[in-house]
């Protein structure tokens, strides 16, 4: 028997597809060529829909239990070194703080940033629990597609063998073997400034720090300029710095002892005591694939797209490829839908990928179109076209045959609108203590004003989970349709003259269902 899905790449986005996936019930396989999760992050803010996804997976607490503790503490500071910034010669930008209307838009938060190798840890955790196939030190060699499926050449540690496949999802990265077998190009800007050297490093930086607290800190000093950011607070760090090509300098001339040196200039302790644990290379890229499908494979996360790092879009707009995409994988799968379905993950995500690049990029040229905080500062945003982070991460919406009359256009890039429309993430509110989200709880959920019992009832006749609320973005006698990744897939204002045929006629249609033939 084929397997139903490979996923081929074991970062954060690829063992959140096959968790996603293991979720809604699919049996997946997972092939990474490194030999377990990376210990090295090469990003730490996980964005509040990616939150809502670990929620939904039942993974938040697990994750939240390992970020760090950064209430209160600063988002951003400058100082010339470590030893400087904890004597009080530092300059801080405080961690956003939410205002009135955006704490009311989600149900959980982080207490701060989680670096990406302690995200991989606790789902491959959850993975393993949960019996998933997942092969490491195994590498995708090649595939061949046809009708009917995919096969696949694998290498793994016994040597190399082939798998034939359903379908496959491609999260192995910037530089995707998939994708390159699939003559699939990429457009964009790519490459982007100097390259760079990530240094992860072990060292008690506590007594400089003198009880202060940060997610990154740009050093200054000449002799060792680049930016700290802190994995877990206390003692385990990444600094990146520059790698000057243009002056000779290699990737490989960072040696762990030329590296170690290197921090302690940054620290400003020429004894500090600094166990360097890994060394990468990397370079700000923005790139997109030109098309995120072909046939039976589906490109996710940085196969599909590349984002230059400056707001912190990269990993979250990766996960919420897989969460749209793996729903719509278990629907075909399961027999729910036509496989129709599986077109509208590219229409989807295009779209909001490229508007995701485009706001980067925009924060690219001044940092502080991202960080900076006013009036002053939204009038600058304003003038450069830069939306409001919460508007990226939350408030994109989707134009496909899976949303029934979508409202694409935004209502706003200054203030976060989630008010229902169809393609927008469905509100939170919280009844009798229970989000609105969770009560989407992975499945198809029909959502009803305080009159609408003739909905309720009409849900129940076609299978729908339903529930009553009483919210202002819901009128009386209307109802929402939501689909499994809480996308509000219709909107009705009134109730149908036959709420059941109606409800039945809008699963059709978005899940791509093939229309019975009447008997001649």
């Amino acid at each position: 028997m084929p397997v139903p899905v490979l996923v081929v790449g074991g970062g954060s986005v690829g063992l959140l597809t096959a968790a996603l996936l293991t979720h809604h019930g699919v049996p997946a396989v997972l092939v990474e060529r490194r030999s377990g999760p990376s210990v090295h992050p090469r990003a730490t803010g996980i964005g509040p829909r990616t939150v809502e996804i670990l929620r939904e997976l039942g993974l938040e607490t697990a994750v939240d239990a390992l970020a760090v503790d950064l209430r209160g503490a600063a988002g951003k500071a400058v100082a010339r070194t470590v030893v400087e910034m904890g004597a009080g010669d530092v300059v801080t930008v405080p961690m956003p703080a939410p205002s009135t209307d955006e704490l009311d838009v989600t149900p959980f938060r982080l207490r701060g940033v989680c670096a990406q190798d302690r995200l991989d840890a606790v789902v491959a955790a959850d993975l393993a629990r949960r019996g998933a196939d997942l092969r490491w030190s195994t590498r995708l060699v090649g595939l061949a597609q046809d009708a009917d499926g995919v096969d696949v050449e694998l290498e793994g540690p016994d040597g190399r063998y082939s798998l034939r496949c359903t379908r496959v999802v491609a999260a192995d990265g910037t530089h995707s073997t998939a994708r390159t077998a699939l003559g699939v190009g990429t457009s964009g800007p790519g490459d982007l400034g100097k390259s760079m050297i990530n240094i992860l490093f072990r060292a008690d930086l506590r007594p400089h720090l003198r009880g202060m607290s940060f997610a990154t800190c740009t050093i200054t000093t000449p002799e060792a300029p680049g930016l700290l950011a802190t994995v877990d607070g206390e003692t385990d760090w990444v600094f990146h710095v520059r790698c000057d090509v243009d002056g000779g300098e290699r990737p490989e001339d960072f040696t762990h002892e030329r590296c170690a040196a290197v921090v302690r200039l940054a620290v400003g302790d020429p004894d500090l005591d600094v166990e360097v644990r890994s060394v990468l290379s990397w370079r700000p890229r923005s790139a997109a694939a030109e098309s995120f499908a072909v046939g039976r494979v589906f490109l996710v996360g940085d196969a599909a797209h590349t984002v230059s790092p400056l707001g912190a879009f990269g990993l979250n707009t990766g996960v919420a490829d897989a969460h749209n995409l793996a729903w719509k994988l278990a629907a075909v799968h399961h027999g729910g839908a036509g496989a129709g379905l599986l077109d509208t993950y590219a229409h989807e995500r295009e779209p909001v990928a490229a508007a995701t690049l485009d706001q980067a990029m925009r924060r690219l040229a001044d940092p502080q179109l991202h960080w900076g905080r006013g009036p002053e500062a939204d009038a600058a945003r304003a003038a450069a076209g830069v939306w409001a982070a919460p508007v990226v991460h939350l408030g994109q919406r989707y134009d496909s045959a899976a949303v029934v009359d979508p409202r694409p256009e935004l209502p706003s890039t200054v203030d976060l609108v989630l008010d229902g429309s169809p393609g927008s993430r469905v509100p939170h509110a919280w009844i009798d203590g229970v989000s609105t989200l969770d009560l989407v709880a992975s499945r198809w959920t029909l959502l009803a004003g305080v009159a609408g019992e003739r909905w309720l009832t009409a849900a129940a006749n076609v299978g729908l989970s339903a529930h009553r609320v009483a919210v202002p973005w819901l009128p009386d006698e209307g109802a929402l349709l939501v689909r499994p990744d809480g996308i509000v897939a219709m909107r009705a204002t009134a109730s149908a003259t036959d709420p059941a045929r109606f409800l039945t006629e809008v699963l059709d249609q978005v899940l791509a269902r093939p229309v019975p033939v009447a008997n001649a």
